[in-house]
């Protein structure tokens, strides 16, 4: 849906079915008043406008001569040109949600810009060579495709890999920069001669080797309560004219993470011209909470001190989507800082658990739905910690599954419950439940929004419906 914007002059007649008549005939008033346009409204005798087609319409429709815009609900997409070239005006396509109209009018409103972003995703495959190549290269390739600009080889301490090098070789095929994770001198010398262009990690005990690889090294600290250390191998590598990214480790919470931030600070205060990296796994992966949350607090304070990588891992199930919740984050904290502003109203791709808003529906419409419509169909809602299911005659309400479809067992339409109306309903209020007990908006034939774990759902009930009216034509339209 596309913000228009309205001119007095404009008039837009708007078409709807019987549910949702008296909700839009509220909203588009005050639309009205508000950007100064006249309008009409015409309910048609459908139900729910959500099954309302093109073709269908253009034998309803009842255009008055003074309109200049016709709108029609978000699921009348198919066909518009049709419509558009029977009409002889524009046809705007209004919201799915029709207490969503006001925005329609609203400002024109710009998505904002998230595709820059300063940090670079290292994504590690952990244990490599207790995996096959292949294996490898399917993590690597699903790892790419989620945001990772580089995959980190992370190796075995307990014994080296003689084919660390062709495992190099796969996932450099592959198009993307590689990273070797290992202390041992044989295995990172095969790895940087197969095309790795980093090594995890340089301390005292191996920095005399890094002169010889030939490419760029990730120092650490030889320990945490000894950052003279830190700063020896960092002169003695810089010395000797080997690039180098620093790394002051980040400790779990319960270790020091407080102390570990603030080491990160202060290592940045003092070496402002030097890359850094930071190892977010020891918080995502140590800590029982899912990790988007996490993630993007982490690259927002890399973002600040200038970090400009960040090493995570997907091993934990809480964070199996870890990559992809650090591409969105990074482009959030980027734009944040860049325009000064909070990382809010951006993006809903990591508002996952539960949504921004909830769109809830007037009590009193359930019952006059359950008055005037005339069909069998079930409608469902969840709102108020209850589930509602509304049909001809019926309302029926309460927060378990169970006990709402025993009751509609007990209706006289009972019979129209078959067994593909029973599995239906079983989904749909299942969906429902879980909205219910998140805080999620829960709308009959639509996925629930996880954010950028999100499945869309085909729309059975009204694809269904739509078939079969296209299909008789000459029955009842109501």
């Amino acid at each position: 849906m596309l913000s228009h914007k309205p001119q007095a002059n404009h008039h837009y007649h708007f078409v709807t079915g019987k549910l949702a008549a008296a909700s839009v005939r509220s909203l588009v008033e005050n639309c009205a008043r508000e950007h100064n346009f006249s309008y009409s409204l015409q309910v048609l005798p459908i139900t729910v406008a959500a099954l309302i087609t093109p073709k269908w319409l253009l034998r309803h429709l009842d255009l008055p001569t003074q309109a200049t815009h016709l709108v029609v609900p978000g699921y009348c997409e198919v066909g518009l040109d049709e419509l558009h070239e029977s009409v002889g005006i524009p046809v705007v396509v209004g919201p799915k949600d029709c207490r969503e109209i006001p925005q329609l009018f609203g400002e024109q409103r710009r998505d904002p810009d998230l595709s820059n972003h300063s940090i670079e995703i290292i994504a590690e495959i952990n244990h490599v060579p207790r995996k096959s190549i292949r294996e490898v290269v399917m993590i690597a390739e699903k790892l790419i495709a989620d945001g990772a600009d580089r995959i980190d080889l992370g190796c075995d301490p307990s014994e080296p890999c003689a084919e660390i090098a062709s495992y190099v070789n796969a996932v450099h095929a592959l198009g993307v920069n590689v990273s070797i994770d290992s202390f041992d001198p044989t295995e990172v010398e095969s790895a940087v001669g197969a095309g790795a262009n980093l090594v995890l990690s340089v301390n005292a005990s191996n920095r005399e080797l890094a002169s010889r690889w030939g490419c760029e090294v990730v120092v650490i600290p030889d320990s945490l309560d000894n950052l003279e250390s830190f700063d020896e191998s960092i002169d003695y590598l810089r010395g000797r004219g080997v690039a180098v990214r620093l790394d002051s480790i980040l400790e779990p919470i319960g270790s020091g993470l407080m102390s570990s931030l603030s080491r990160y600070s202060a290592v940045r205060a003092k070496y402002p011209e030097l890359p850094m990296m930071m190892g977010i796994g020891n918080v995502t992966e140590l800590t029982d909470v899912d990790s988007a949350g996490i993630n993007l607090l982490l690259l927002a304070i890399c973002e600040e001190l200038k970090i400009g990588s960040v090493l995570t891992t997907e091993v934990i199930n809480w964070a199996r989507s870890s990559v992809r919740e650090c591409d969105v984050a990074r482009r959030l904290v980027h734009h944040s800082l860049a325009n000064q502003i909070p990382p809010k109203r951006l993006s809903e791709d990591l508002v996952m658990l539960r949504d921004g808003k909830l769109l809830e529906h007037p009590v009193e419409l359930f019952e006059g739905l359950s008055a005037t419509i005339k069909d069998h169909n079930y409608r469902l809602y969840a709102q108020d910690k209850k589930i509602h299911v509304v049909s001809s005659g019926v309302w029926l309400s309460g927060r378990d599954p169970f006990y709402l479809f025993e009751k509609l067992l007990q209706q006289e339409i009972s019979s129209n419950v078959d067994a593909g109306h029973a599995f239906y309903l079983g989904y749909e209020m299942a969906k429902a439940s879980i909205a219910l007990t998140l805080g999620k908006q829960y709308e009959q034939d639509r996925a629930l929004n996880w954010g950028l774990l999100t499945v869309e759902e085909d729309l059975h009930r009204i694809q269904r419906t739509s078939r079969a009216r296209e299909k008789n034509e000459n029955g009842s339209d109501s």
